[in-house]
């Protein structure tokens, strides 16, 4: 996903403020499950959610207002219970500027523990063997 930073995105220093990243994330978590026919709002619709269970961040340098960020994520593992998504982060000049991953729970509407729907392991499946 190429995300551009915006004078909004950064801090009085002028770098993106480090928050702001956890934003990013979700932006490319949602683009990379779409792109494999499963929406939020869909899965949303059917009282599945996801949950954060743990956020790991490990910044390695500064992106700036004007830069275009390029965030490749895949799903490092995942069980009937959990989706665990790791990141990489480079800007247009291929500079590694940081590397994370999000573990993710499955939810229902009442925010308790529910098992991940077939359709999304076999997505997941599928990807994991291409």
């Amino acid at each position: 996903m190429k995300r551009r930073i915006y004078y909004y995105d950064t801090d009085t220093s002028g770098a993106v403020y480090h928050a702001n990243y956890l934003k990013y994330f979700e932006e490319a978590r949602s683009e990379f499950l779409e792109a494999r026919g499963l929406t939020v709002k869909g899965l949303l619709e059917r009282g599945v959610g996801f949950a954060i269970r743990r956020q790991e961040v490990e910044y390695k340098f500064p992106s700036l207002y004007g830069d275009t960020l390029d965030i490749e994520v895949k799903v490092k593992e995942h069980t009937p219970y959990r989706i665990v998504f790791a990141y990489l982060v480079h800007n247009q000049d291929g500079r590694l500027i940081a590397r994370a991953e999000t573990d993710l729970v499955c939810v229902g509407r009442d925010l308790k523990l529910i098992e991940l729907p077939d359709e999304v392991k076999a997505r997941l499946a599928a990807e994991k063997q291409a």
